[in-house]
């Protein structure tokens, strides 16, 4: 309904689309970019590109995957351009058990934290894109095909060749 009454030039109805799915696509960009401001320019570039091209917007897709495509497509051009890097620090604070929290234990977490952002840089935009959509925001593999404009098969391709590259790179660390 919010989607139809956007389409029809409803600002109210498109503000509120954008109210609850910008969290997760600023999570997204933020994941791909590297930086809030980053995601944050991404996401609100993606929004102002939807809202000029909603009419032509068919539905053949939710409005979030719609949204997801063109919030990765921008990542996406950023990272050809080599202008930003995601650390693996966005994925969020996990709280640790009290007996893991002593300070070897945490230079030894920083250290493979930072083997795993050189390890990530190793990977091609789409890889990376392709891994992050699956492994940190846990999308199915139909979605992300959708949500980046390929193949099921071919997200398959880049999740599995991402994987075997960061496999290889984290060698020490298993």
């Amino acid at each position: 309904m919010l989607v139809t009454r956007s389409v029809e030039g409803d600002e109210e109805a498109f503000s509120r689309l954008v109210q609850r799915h910008a969290p997760a696509l600023i999570r997204l960009a933020t994941r791909l970019l590297g930086g809030r401001t980053e995601a944050e320019d991404a996401v609100q570039d993606a929004f102002i590109s939807a809202w000029r091209t909603l009419p032509q917007f068919q539905g053949r897709s939710s409005f979030a995957t719609w949204m997801y495509r063109i919030v990765t497509n921008r990542c996406l051009n950023v990272l050809r351009r080599g202008c930003a890097t995601a650390p693996l620090d966005v994925a969020g604070d996990v709280q640790a058990p009290e007996h893991m929290v002593s300070p070897p234990r945490i230079a030894e977490g920083r250290d493979a934290v930072r083997e795993l952002r050189a390890a990530l840089d190793l990977l091609s935009a789409e890889q990376r894109t392709c891994w992050v959509l699956r492994e940190l925001d846990g999308c199915s593999y139909e979605f992300i095909a959708e949500a980046v404009g390929i193949s099921k098969e071919a997200v398959r391709a880049r999740v599995f060749r991402a994987r075997r590259c960061l496999t290889q790179a984290m060698g020490d660390w298993r």
